[in-house]
């Protein structure tokens, strides 16, 4: 099954709607967000209802046994993440416990023990087409093992599907290289401003090092002729494949907060966004 990444160096530079966009133009059979800090995929893709939820467990935590403890301290003392706090009672702040399981092993009294807790949720949309996402937990720091069950949820409910689209995260993180491991390209969305330029260049740089293929395109092309430029002379320069600019459109706001695709409307961004997808299928499939 071919993958088709689409991420970008930072936020806000219209990822997730390339991202909706081209779902609904392959009617491809398998997609994914692995987005997972947030998720917001399904909004645009009309996959709301009819999911299958299922927790995700990541590091396990610590729970003191206040019938056991004989409060020493000895656990405070030791724990370097400051997890462990007293009231009346010695116990354990969740949200900074990282399970490192020092104060299990110093606990004379056996009060404590490493339990599996809940870092997440996995959801598993079925219809005509399987769409895997997941939410993290506030706190937990396992983003990008919850992006690999993303991506396995997808493949293993896939059937046989011979196309993908993951929606990645902005930036350069553990989702972001959880999600190129395996993809077969990536096509990065730039912004033509300063701050767009600098986070590209990272993620163009990340991508390379897993010898992945990579493509760029620039959105809201229009709003920094300079700056798209510069992008273009760029991807010359690293001989990157480049695959289309797209206008700053006020019809794509309109579809955006209506949860709709821009391709479902007939405007500027729309019919850029289709040419745009022709040259990335054609590209993927000779890879």
């Amino acid at each position: 099954m071919k993958q088709l990444l689409i991420l970008s160096g930072k936020g806000g530079t219209g990822k997730t709607t390339i991202a909706g966009a081209f779902i609904k133009l392959s009617k491809v059979k398998a997609y994914a967000d692995c987005d997972v800090d947030a998720p917001n995929l399904h909004l645009i893709t009309n996959q709301i209802d009819d999911v299958q939820n299922k927790d995700y467990y990541g590091f396990p935590k610590a729970i003191i046994d206040a019938s056991l403890c004989i409060g020493c301290g000895v656990c405070q003392k030791y724990c370097h993440f400051d997890a462990i706090k007293k009231n009346d009672k010695y116990y354990v702040d969740n949200f900074a416990c990282e399970g490192c399981g020092v104060c299990e092993l110093i606990c004379k009294s056996k009060a404590i023990s490493m339990n599996d807790a809940i870092a997440g949720e996995l959801m598993l949309y079925e219809s005509d087409a399987v769409f895997s996402t997941a939410q993290l937990k506030m706190g937990s720091g396992t983003s990008g093992k919850l992006v690999t069950e993303v991506k396995k949820q997808m493949k293993t409910n896939a059937g046989s599907a011979k196309f993908a689209i993951i929606d990645g995260s902005p930036g350069i993180g553990c989702p972001v290289i959880a999600s190129i491991s395996g993809v077969d390209m990536v096509l990065i969305v730039a912004e033509p401003s300063v701050s767009g330029i600098s986070d590209m260049k990272r993620i163009v740089k990340t991508a390379q090092n897993f010898g992945t293929k990579i493509v760029v395109c620039i959105n809201k092309y229009d709003t920094n002729i300079e700056k798209t430029n510069q992008i273009e002379e760029y991807c010359k320069r690293e001989n990157l494949r480049f695959v289309g600019k797209i206008p700053y459109d006020i019809d794509a706001v309109k579809a955006i907060n209506c949860g709709k695709c821009i391709t479902e409307f007939d405007c500027p961004s729309g019919r850029a966004v289709r040419e745009m997808y022709k040259s990335t299928e054609k590209i993927i499939w000779q890879v």
